[in-house]
C-alpha cells in the first residue's frame, strides 16, 4: 500500500456544509465526535491507518483492501484520506440507522482498557502507537483537555 494513502491530506475547498445525508443535528454531532476521536493526528482527515483502528473499535475486522475500497468510495478529492463530510457520508452508508451513540460507547469501551470509564493518557499513548504515532506528554494532555471540557475527567457519563 502506498504511503500517500496513510498521509494524504485533503485540500478540498468546496466542502458542503450544514445538514446532509438526512441526519439530525444530534446524529451529525455524534458522528463528529467519533471522527475527532479517530483523527488522532488532528489533520482534519482520517487516513487508512486511522480508519482501520476506527472500524476495529466499532467491531468490524476489515482487510487492507476493504479499507482502501471504503476510502475510495467516498474520497471525492482523491487525497487518499477522508474529511469529516466524507466520513459522515461513509458512516451513514455503513451503519444505516444504527445508533451512533451505542457505537461510540463500544469504541470507548475498547479503548478504555482498564474499564474505569475514562480514557487515560496511557490509553491514548497505546492507540497512538497502534497508529504509528508517538505523542508527547503535552500532546496527550492537550487531547485530554480538549475532550474533557467539563473537567469531570470522563468523556462519557455512564
Amino acid at each position: 500500500m502506498q504511503s500517500t494513502l496513510y498521509r494524504g491530506i485533503s485540500t478540498r475547498k468546496d466542502k458542503p456544509r450544514g445538514r446532509q445525508h438526512g441526519l439530525t443535528q444530534q446524529k451529525r454531532q455524534e458522528i463528529k465526535e467519533a471522527f475527532e476521536l479517530f483523527d488522532t493526528d488532528g489533520s482534519g482527515t482520517i487516513d487508512a491507518k486511522e480508519l482501520n483502528v476506527a472500524m476495529r473499535a466499532l467491531g468490524f475486522e476489515m482487510s487492507e483492501e476493504e479499507i482502501t475500497r471504503m476510502i475510495a468510495e467516498v474520497d471525492k478529492d482523491g487525497s487518499g484520506a477522508i474529511d469529516f463530510d466524507e466520513f459522515c457520508h461513509m458512516m451513514t452508508a455503513k451503519f444505516g440507522e444504527r445508533d451512533t451513540k451505542e457505537e461510540l460507547m463500544k469504541a470507548f469501551h475498547i479503548i478504555d482498557q482498564d474499564k474505569n470509564g475514562k480514557i487515560s493518557a496511557a490509553d491514548i499513548q497505546r492507540i497512538g502507537k497502534e497508529l504509528g504515532e508517538n505523542f508527547t506528554e503535552k500532546e496527550i494532555q492537550d487531547m485530554i483537555d480538549e475532550a474533557d471540557r467539563d473537567r469531570k475527567f470522563s468523556l462519557f457519563n455512564s
